[in-house]
């Protein structure tokens, strides 16, 4: 069977962990598709990924679901089972499943993680792979978000970088609106092997991640030793 690959981080996309993310395909010029449907494909965001790429031994494709049929000859699913990985952005996670589900994306997405592909992303690239979490994809206030389910775990990005983050997953995990589940900071991030945490990954000596559960009532995070890259 082919090893399943997750690598999730707690903020934007960022060159370092596009490498990190390339080099876990162990090829030499992977090709590697960044899927900006969280931001509306927004040409900005997609301008910004090839300006990331620059300079990194991959080849960069990016897919977007603001398509017509007249100028795309190529299925959702013939795209992304080519693909060596897939990065998913950050932007409105509740939108982006919708839009994914309609288009039976999401089904592709498991066949590629299952085939082996790695699967990547942070912020809602990172939200979504996971069994629930908190998104800021409604009005108002933060409100808790059913995921895709790759990983059998709550999720937190942004965890110290927006100070209503930790304080609401650790109420929710508390009430059990969220299960036990991985906190990252913004430049941390988490590699899951088999749906099983192979190790932390960190751009510096401040930024970590987590595991956060409630025990007895209390709520406790246990910080992952990571390792800087």
């Amino acid at each position: 069977m082919s090893e399943k690959t997750l690598f999730v981080y707690g903020g934007q996309v960022n060159q370092d962990f596009v490498k990190y993310a390339a080099g876990l395909t162990k090829k030499e010029n992977p090709k590697v598709c960044f899927l900006p449907t969280a931001s509306a494909d927004s040409q900005n965001y997609v301008n910004y990924w090839y300006e990331l790429c620059e300079g990194l031994v991959l080849d960069p494709q990016v897919m977007g679901v603001w398509v017509n049929s007249s100028t795309h000859d190529q299925s959702f699913e013939e795209i992304l089972m080519s693909m060596d990985a897939i990065i998913v952005g950050g932007g409105n996670t509740l939108n982006m499943m919708a839009l994914w589900k309609a288009q039976g994306i999401d089904i592709v997405l498991r066949k590629a993680y299952d085939k082996g592909i790695v699967i990547a992303g942070g912020s809602a690239g990172s939200l979504c792979w996971f069994n629930g979490g908190s998104t800021d994809s409604r009005p108002k206030a933060l409100s808790i978000v059913e995921g895709l389910g790759f990983l059998d775990f709550s999720h937190c990005p942004h965890y110290h970088s927006e100070a209503s983050r930790k304080p609401l997953y650790h109420q929710n995990i508390l009430e059990k609106k969220l299960s036990s589940g991985y906190a990252c900071d913004d430049l941390s991030g988490i590699l899951f092997i088999n749906g099983k945490v192979e190790k932390s990954i960190s751009l510096d000596h401040d930024s970590f991640s987590y595991y956060v559960y409630e025990q007895n009532g209390k709520v406790f995070e246990d910080r992952l030793v990571p390792e800087i890259i």
